[in-house]
């Protein structure tokens, strides 16, 4: 299996500025490195107990 070299990565660039344009390039690229923060950041984010959510019952064994 083979990674991703220099020529893909110039062919990757090429596709993205027909489908995009020269003008919305930036914003674009923008846009997607925010989205790759706000995810890396929830996903580092430890869980913590949300108070909306039911919480657990204790489960009751049923007497014989």
């Amino acid at each position: 299996m083979m990674g991703i070299g220099m020529p893909e990565l110039i062919i990757i660039l090429v596709i993205a500025l027909l489908i995009f344009g020269a003008g919305k390039l930036p914003q674009v690229g923008s846009s997607l490195g925010k989205a790759i923060r706000e995810f890396k950041g929830a996903i580092e984010e430890k869980p913590e107990k949300n108070e909306s959510t039911p919480e657990e019952k204790p489960k009751e064994n049923p007497q014989p």
